[in-house]
């Protein structure tokens, strides 16, 4: 009993800290959609984020009502669902193009990226397909293994890549890595394939110049500033602006037309000049949270099973995400445009996230009492219950 209560106690935390996370994003993306002509646009930012927060709630709620059995069933369809999702993106004349990349398909005023459905297609195909198996070895049956999960794998990291997108591919790379890692897949198996493919990736990285030109910004942020990308600039004299405290919430100077995606990549931004080191710690101490707390609902779920391998996988991605969009505004890594999961405008990213959550929610789920209930010892206990009564 005081195990359940403690889980419980746990659960209405991480929901509290997610809420939190949520609302703070809501006041950030409102005061970062002003701009230095202020219109009735922001107006319109706000009320879309407020659309897609309505149907990311709508996502958690469901999803958190979800059976490990359905996810277990449902893995694989989902997987290719996303993969042929990602053939008609890569269509012209269905697939949407913004800015020379063709990453979103449009239905009407709303547009969807299916790139975002990879972040929870993948490790639920992993763990369904490798969770449970006994000497899980990439040198047995290799050709069932690369029919049936490298191939559809690669395909997946290809269509993603030829949007382009080359930050996703990485991500997914990495959460693939992470999840075959929980699943019990060892060090020597993950790391033959990565070194294999680790010159490929690198001559394709060289031979975009938009991209090597990133890192010769990222590289100048540190030697030489008046060399270093204008968002990077920007960017960090929005921190340097906020001190301590901040100028206060909505009173920011840099989102004026200054900062770059100002209510997206670099809300982060936005966040350290209106509200200070305080607030962005408060933000960062909140990320911490989520993920110790995250961790404990994990923990009372056996070790290796399909529930712990894909909720600590999703539960990894989003903070991950968090971490690595705060290290882009600090000009940690090289700038690569990738919003802050709850902060960011909304959008696909914030409905795939809530949809994540509910996993998580609903896969370290106490499913003792339901298990329970439909124990056939139970349905018959029920049943002469039933008869006695009649007597």
């Amino acid at each position: 009993m005081h195990i359940e209560l403690k889980s419980q106690r746990n659960r209405s935390i991480f929901i509290c800290l997610i809420a939190t996370l949520a609302g703070v994003g809501v006041l950030l993306v409102h005061s970062a959609s002003v701009t230095s002509w202020p219109s009735h646009f922001e107006r319109i930012y706000l009320s879309r984020h407020l659309i897609f927060l309505a149907v990311g709630l709508a996502a958690v709620l469901v999803a958190s009502k979800l059976s490990t059995e359905f996810w277990k069933k449902w893995a694989v369809a989902l997987f290719y669902i996303t993969l042929a999702l990602l053939v008609l993106v890569l269509i012209p004349g269905i697939g949407h193009r913004v800015n020379g990349a063709q990453r979103w398909l449009r239905f009407g005023p709303v547009s969807f990226q299916p790139s975002e459905l990879g972040k929870i297609a993948i490790p639920l195909f992993l763990a369904s397909k490798f969770c449970h198996r006994d000497n899980v070895s990439i040198s047995q049956r290799r050709l069932r293994f690369f029919c049936t999960t490298l191939l559809p794998l690669l395909a997946m990291f290809l269509l993603v890549f030829l949007q382009p997108d080359l930050g996703a591919v990485l991500f997914l790379i990495l959460s693939s890595g992470l999840c075959l890692f929980l699943c019990g897949v060892s060090v020597r198996n993950l790391a033959l394939p990565a070194l294999a493919f680790a010159p490929l990736g690198a001559m394709t990285f060289l031979l975009k110049p938009y991209q090597l030109k990133r890192i010769e910004g990222f590289l100048a942020s540190w030697s030489d500033w008046q060399n270093a990308p204008y968002q990077v600039k920007q960017s960090l004299l929005s921190l340097g602006e906020g001190g301590l405290a901040g100028s206060g919430l909505g009173r920011g100077i840099q989102k004026l037309s200054f900062l770059p995606e100002a209510n997206t990549d670099f809300v982060f931004s936005v966040l350290g000049e209106e509200m200070g080191l305080l607030g962005t710690l408060g933000v960062l101490f909140l990320w911490i949270a989520v993920f110790l707390f995250g961790l404990k609902l994990i923990a009372q779920k056996p070790h290796r099973s399909f529930a712990s391998v894909l909720s600590t996988t999703l539960l990894c991605q989003i903070v991950f995400q968090a971490f690595l969009n705060m290290a882009v505004v600090t000009a940690l890594v090289p700038p690569k445009g990738i919003p802050h999961p709850f902060l960011s405008y909304g959008g696909s990213h914030l409905v795939v996230t809530f949809l994540a959550v509910g996993a998580i929610l609903s896969l370290t789920r106490n499913e003792t009492q339901t298990s329970t209930i439909s124990h056939p010892n139970f349905q018959v206990a029920r049943e002469n219950l039933k008869s006695n009564a009649a007597f």
